[in-house]
């Protein structure tokens, strides 16, 4: 984005941001999930690019037009938690957790990435596989992804998911086996009684 077409607006929310402290990625809670899981964990578990905010990529920083620009701003000063935010910059799981705790609160988690598990509402579950967010965050696996997550809990999740379908399955597949054998046990009855019929006729 040029000087020329950007709106005014947006150059000053540009002149805003590069006054304030890089508050954009958090490189400390990766470094955590990584250590503490053993997993590989890139920056897209909460944000838009892999390789995190700073760059001219897709859901980077230096790809925003100004409608973007104004939606970081908003997210940025989402200090208390309760402030809906939408970030162009990240996820829904990053979004997630400055709506839930707020900004000031997770820049204070810094030096404690561990206790952002503790802060994050149980109960949500982004990706509706069973498995909450503050889990999958100790885990190491995606929020935002449902094949993506301890494989127990998944099976778990599915197995209580598709229990009718399951139950209709296997009822279905005895019943086909049943009517298979007595239809076998039918077919093997009338050759014996053709047989029979057959050896009396030679008598």
């Amino acid at each position: 984005m040029s000087f020329r077409t950007a709106s005014l607006p947006a150059l000053i929310l540009l002149i805003g941001f590069a006054a304030l402290p890089d508050l954009s990625a958090y490189p400390e809670f990766q470094v955590y999930v990584a250590e503490s899981t053993g997993r590989t964990v890139n920056c897209a578990m909460c944000h838009s690019n892999s390789d995190g905010p700073e760059g001219t990529g897709p859901g980077q920083i230096g790809r925003l037009n100004p409608a973007e620009l104004e939606r970081l701003g908003h997210a940025r000063s989402a200090f208390q938690p309760g402030q809906e935010v939408d970030s162009p910059i990240l996820n829904a799981f990053g979004n997630h957790i400055v709506t839930s705790i707020g900004k000031e609160k997770f820049v204070e988690l810094k030096a404690a990435p561990a206790h952002l598990a503790e802060l994050l509402p149980p109960d949500s579950d982004l990706d509706h596989d069973g498995i909450p967010d503050a889990r999958e965050y100790l885990d190491g696996t995606h929020p935002v992804n449902r094949n993506d997550g301890n494989p127990i809990l998944l099976f778990k999740h599915n197995f209580r998911t598709n229990f009718s379908s399951i139950i209709l399955t296997l009822a279905a597949t005895i019943s086909g086996v049943w009517g298979i054998g007595h239809l076998l046990q039918g077919f093997s009855t009338a050759s014996r009684l053709k047989d029979n019929d057959h050896d009396e006729e030679n008598l």
